[in-house]
């Protein structure tokens, strides 16, 4: 049943002030924001908002309506006030979607009798125990996994490892919110038990793992790397460490992200590069990624909604994968945008992120845009012959090592081009529309201080029209249209995260891994690559985009933290001592000297 519309102004209750009115017209998408702010001071400053005041208005907006219509508008500013107000009654939490979903792939229906934690046993793969912790501490998932399971270290010691290096260079890359010290310990002594007795999980057995601090655990504080919720604690388990717990995976810490998931800044600094901590490691996955890469933790998980995987992973050499939208459950993790956002592993390798995203993906009625479609590992694909896309550069072709190797892999080489018809970074205006109603509250309470550049966006996202909203979110079907049609030419395309806005907006899956090394600023930096696959296409994209890590090797370099760590320590003592010579510099040039005798 529908409410008749009130017949006059008389009926309706007192008229609100300016702010409520512009929110008002705001929300109906009634004409320009400069349209609907005219329209609004003159209601504030009257008594009603009369069919005169529309017309008034009218002309900064460059349309004219008929009378009708004016006297239509005013009378639904004032029904939509009505209903504001009492919408805003209601406490609405940040874990409450809309009642709307996005789905990549209209149409697909769910995979049948998928399985998770499916991956072979890899204990024959068993190296040599290396003589070192930093050794041990640099191995890849996979070989972590296979000492573990042929007892040449047990998950306590491995664990009690990571924690070490955790607390070690920590204050050189800021790159932890929260030790979960002694949940770690009573999970890596549950693993090792289990093990004895003949139980074992999977790869992810006994493996020390990082969660990016907008995972929800119980106990410990949840921060979403923002100043508000700092000494926030969520008591539910998000379904990504739930999966990974009955996995046998060992927390070992909460991972520092950009406040509210922007940037590596966050309220106890910036998380930095291990390859340079003059450098931040981007974000927002940034302690995610900078552990993993200082071989901090076996493995983390991180988030993505606009490049927040991809960005730090190429900052800091790590290797990782954003999942295809909707393969893994965001329950119990923060919201930035409820079409956009995706979770994913951050490891040393791409096999180590397959192994991950075997344990973690999957339907969860918790989360209504997570499914089942079926993955496996390793995949049983064969390259040879496999169709890759490469986007034509300004670079000669021959001079492309990437295409080098991926010929000498044997794949098919075909040149293709991104979709150019759809303005992808205007339809990403959708991120920030959507954020600004996720934190809403904040806007309202004028809270500001250690949110990045987030206040701004929040605010710009009050004046979106629902109209303009919905507009770019066609556009965004017809931008996934056109996306579809070009994957239906190649299996997997190589590029360098030029098409982050477009495939984060079509929700297509790219894997980024560390390739080549260049001189910056007197450091060795690596640089990156991405590939990128077809809607729920991990198996083939993974088994390529490992196949060259293999060929190229540049996943296996480490960053010289040591080094570093110790010029950072040195630094300190330095720069006092050349304060002390400024001084008696200073002091000597201020001492009156006696004249020369005739």
């Amino acid at each position: 049943m529908i409410d008749e519309p009130l017949d006059s102004a008389e009926t309706a209750p007192e008229l609100p002030n300016r702010r409520k009115i512009l929110q008002a017209l705001t929300g109906l998408g009634i004409g320009t924001l400069t349209f609907r702010r005219a329209l609004a001071a003159q209601a504030a400053a009257s008594t009603e908002v009369t069919p005169a005041m529309i017309k008034q208005a009218e002309w900064i907006a460059g349309f004219e309506l008929t009378d009708t219509e004016r006297e239509a508008t005013a009378k639904a500013i004032l029904r939509s006030m009505n209903a504001f107000e009492a919408l805003r009654k209601v406490e609405v939490g940040y874990d409450v979607p809309p009642s709307i979903s996005f789905h990549p792939a209209p149409g697909r229906t769910p995979g049948q009798n998928v399985l998770r934690n499916q991956a072979v046993a890899i204990e024959s793969r068993a190296p040599k125990r290396p003589d070192s912790a930093e050794g041990i501490a640099f191995l890849p998932v996979s070989e972590l996994s296979a000492l573990i399971r042929s007892r040449q270290i047990s998950s306590t010691e491995l664990t009690k490892l990571y924690l070490g290096r955790l607390k070690h260079f920590d204050p050189l890359l800021k790159c932890v919110v929260t030790l979960t010290e002694d949940l770690a310990l009573k999970q890596a002594a549950k693993a090792d038990e289990e093990l004895d007795s003949g139980i074992y999980r999977g790869p992810l057995h006994g493996i020390p793992w990082g969660a990016k601090d907008l995972i929800a655990y119980p106990g410990y504080p949840t921060t979403w790397g923002a100043t508000p919720f700092k000494d926030r604690v969520i008591d539910i388990k998000a379904t990504v460490a739930q999966r990974l717990e009955q996995a046998g995976a060992v927390l070992v810490g909460k991972m520092t992200l950009g406040a509210l998931a922007m940037g590596d800044l966050w309220f106890g600094g910036m998380t930095r590069s291990p390859w340079d901590p003059r450098r931040g490691s981007s974000g927002s996955s940034a302690g995610s990624a900078s552990s993993v890469a200082g071989g901090l933790v076996g493995f983390a998980i991180g988030s993505e909604t606009l490049g927040s995987i991809v960005s730090p992973c190429r900052a800091c050499g790590s290797s990782g994968l954003r999942p295809t939208f909707g393969r893994v459950s965001r329950h119990g993790c923060m919201s930035l945008s409820w079409t956009m956002d995706k979770i994913g592993p951050i490891a040393r390798s791409l096999e180590d992120c397959a192994l991950i995203l075997d344990a973690i993906h999957g339907a969860d009625p918790l989360d209504p845009t997570a499914v089942d479609q079926p993955f496996s590992w390793p995949g049983r694909v064969d390259i040879r012959g496999m169709k890759v896309g490469y986007i034509k550069g300004t670079a000669k072709e021959e001079d492309r090592n990437e295409l080098k190797v991926l010929r000498d892999l044997g794949v098919s080489l075909v040149p293709i081009e991104l979709p150019k018809d759809f303005p992808a970074t205007a339809i990403s205006m959708m991120l920030g529309t959507e954020a600004a109603a996720i934190f809403d509250d904040l806007t309202r309470k004028h809270i500001t201080e250690g949110l990045n550049s987030w206040p701004d966006t929040f605010r710009q996202g009050q004046f979106v029209p629902a109209v303009e909203y919905l507009r770019a979110s066609r556009v965004r079907t017809l931008l996934m249209r056109s996306m579809a049609k070009l994957m239906e030419t190649v299996d997997v395309y190589v590029g360098s995260g030029e098409d982050l806005t477009i495939t984060n907006l079509t929700g297509h899956p790219t894997a980024v891994l560390p390739h080549g090394f260049r001189t910056v600023n007197g450091r060795e930096m690596p640089g990156s690559l991405t590939f990128t696959g077809q809607l729920y296409g991990e198996t083939p994209l993974l088994t390529l985009a490992y196949a060259f890590q293999q060929a190229t090797g540049d996943h296996l370099k480490r960053p010289p933290l040591d080094r570093y760590l110790a010029e950072e320590t040195v630094a300190p003592e330095e720069k006092e001592r050349e304060k002390e010579k400024d001084k008696e510099k200073d002091k000597a040039k201020e001492t009156p000297t006696k004249p020369d005798k005739p």
